[in-house]
C-alpha cells in the first residue's frame, strides 16, 4: 500500500504561483511538440532527400503524426503510473523523456550527412517525445484539478491549455525571430534546430521545480473525492474521445494556418510565424477566461456555444482569408478561431476530469486524451494538406473542421453539467 505523503494535506491549499513547476514542464512538452509542426518546411528539407522536396512537406507532417502513435501508450503507461505511485513522479519521469527527445531531435544530423539514417532517427525521436508527451496530460490535468479548490476547478484545468498556448506563442516568437535573422538557406540548414536547443536549455530547471511540488494523490480531501457526474466511466471515456477529438481538430486545424499561408498562400514565413503569436496570445487568455466563466456559467454553455459558433463559421472564414490574404485578415481570423477552440476545449477537459473518479482518473483522463489527440490531432494537418491536394479546392480544412465541429457539437449535449455552481443554481 502507498503511503500517506507528510505534504499531501497541503496539496489542496496550494496557491496559483505553486504551480509554476507544472506549468513550466507542460509548456516545455508541448513547446518541442509543436515546434516540429511550426518548422515542418525546414524540417523536410533537411531530413528528406533532395529528390523528393516537393513531397517534403507531406512526408514531414506524416512524421508529425506518428508522434501521436506512441501518445495512447504514454497515457496508459504513465498514467496509470501516476493512479499508483503519485502524480509527481510521473510528471518528473514524462518531462525527462521530453528532454531526451529534445535534445536527440536537435542534434541529429540531415539526410545529407547520413542519409536514410537521418529519416529514422526523426521517427525514433518522435515516437518517444509523443510517448512522454502523451503521459503528461493525465498526471498534470489532475494534479491540476485535485490541488483546486472546487469553484475554481475550471480556472485551474485552463492553466493545463494555457500552458500549451504558452508553448504556442513561445514557438512562434522563436520562430519568426529566427526567420527575420537568418536567411532561408540558414532557417533550413541549422537555423530550426536553434529552437529545439533553446527548449532543451529549460530541462534541468523544471525538473528542478517538478520535485519541489506537493503529492495529491493520497491526499485526505481526495480520499473522499467522488465524481460529480454519475455517468458511467466507460460513457465518459467514449463521450471525452469524441469531444476532445472534435476540439483537437479544430485546433489543430487553426495551427496549420502557419502552414497553410506559406504553403497553399504562397505568404512569407514571417507572416506565418505571425500567425502563431496571434494564436498563442489570444489563446493564453481565453483559457483562463473560459476557465472562469465555465465555473460561474457551466461547463456545457461555453462549450457548446463556442462550438456551434466554429460549425457556422469556419468555412466562411477560410473563404475571407483566400479572398483577402492581407495580414489583418489572416491574424483577425486566427485571433476569432483561437478564443472559440479555448472556450471548447478547456470547459470540455473540466468536465472529463470531473466525471472520472480519483484512483483512475490520471490513467483514463490520458489514455482517452491521447487516443483523441492520436487518431484526430496527429492526422489533421495531413489530412488538410492531402484534402487541398486531391480536392485542388482550398477550402477543404474548413469543411473537415466543420464536420468534426458536427459530432463534437452532439457529444457535448450527451454531457451532464459538473461545474458546482451550475448545479447549485441549477438546484435552487
Amino acid at each position: 500500500m502507498t503511503q500517506h505523503s507528510p505534504d499531501s494535506d497541503r496539496a489542496g491549499h496550494l496557491p496559483l504561483t505553486g504551480v509554476a513547476g507544472v506549468a513550466i514542464g507542460n509548456a516545455l512538452e508541448f513547446y518541442d511538440f509543436l515546434s516540429f509542426s511550426f518548422f515542418a518546411v525546414q524540417i523536410g528539407h533537411t531530413f528528406f532527400p533532395t529528390a523528393q522536396t516537393a513531397h517534403g512537406l507531406l512526408y514531414t507532417l506524416a512524421v508529425f503524426g506518428v508522434g501521436f502513435i506512441t501518445r495512447p501508450i504514454g497515457g496508459i503507461i504513465i498514467g496509470a503510473y501516476a493512479d499508483r505511485a503519485g502524480r509527481r513522479p510521473a510528471m518528473l519521469l514524462s518531462f525527462s523523456l521530453m528532454g531526451l527527445a529534445i535534445v536527440g531531435l536537435a542534434l541529429t544530423p540531415g539526410y545529407a550527412t547520413i542519409g536514410i539514417s537521418a529519416p529514422i532517427l526523426l521517427v525514433v525521436f518522435r515516437l518517444l517525445s509523443g510517448f512522454a508527451l502523451g503521459g503528461e496530460v493525465g498526471p498534470s490535468t489532475a494534479f491540476l484539478l485535485e490541488v483546486a479548490p472546487p469553484q475554481r476547478r475550471g480556472l485551474y484545468v485552463g492553466l493545463q491549455y494555457a500552458t500549451q498556448d504558452l508553448a504556442v506563442l513561445i514557438a512562434g516568437a522563436v520562430g519568426l525571430v529566427l526567420s527575420l535573422m537568418l536567411s532561408p538557406d540558414a532557417l533550413d540548414h541549422w537555423g530550426w534546430r536553434i529552437a529545439f536547443l533553446l527548449g532543451a536549455s529549460i530541462v534541468p530547471f523544471g525538473l528542478a521545480m517538478r520535485r519541489r511540488l506537493p503529492e495529491t494523490l493520497h491526499s485526505t480531501a481526495l480520499r473522499h473525492d467522488s465524481p460529480v457526474s454519475q455517468l458511467p466511466p466507460a460513457r465518459v471515456f467514449l463521450l471525452g474521445i469524441l469531444i476532445l477529438g472534435s476540439a483537437t481538430i479544430a485546433y489543430y486545424g487553426i495551427e496549420y494556418l502557419n502552414t497553410y499561408c506559406q504553403d497553399t498562400l504562397h505568404l512569407s514565413a514571417q507572416l506565418a510565424f505571425g500567425t502563431t503569436i496571434v494564436l498563442g496570445v489570444t489563446t493564453i487568455v481565453a483559457d483562463i477566461g473560459s476557465g472562469i466563466a465555465s465555473d460561474h456559467v457551466g461547463r456545457k454553455p461555453i462549450m457548446l456555444a463556442a462550438a456551434s459558433a466554429v460549425l457556422i463559421a469556419i468555412v466562411p472564414v477560410f473563404f475571407l482569408i483566400n479572398r483577402i490574404p492581407e495580414p489583418w485578415m489572416i491574424f483577425s481570423v486566427t485571433a476569432a478561431l483561437g478564443v472559440l477552440s479555448a472556450c471548447i476545449s478547456v470547459p470540455a477537459l473540466t468536465s472529463i476530469t470531473e466525471s472520472l473518479p480519483a484512483h483512475i482518473r490520471s490513467g483514463m483522463l490520458g489514455t482517452l486524451y491521447a487516443i483523441a489527440m492520436s487518431v484526430f490531432g496527429g492526422t489533421t494537418q495531413f489530412v488538410a494538406k492531402g484534402l487541398i491536394g486531391v480536392t485542388h479546392n482550398p477550402l477543404a480544412p474548413a469543411f473537415y473542421i466543420m464536420s468534426a465541429m458536427g459530432v463534437g457539437v452532439l457529444a457535448m449535449r450527451l454531457m451532464r453539467e459538473t461545474s458546482p455552481a451550475a448545479l447549485r443554481n441549477s438546484a435552487r
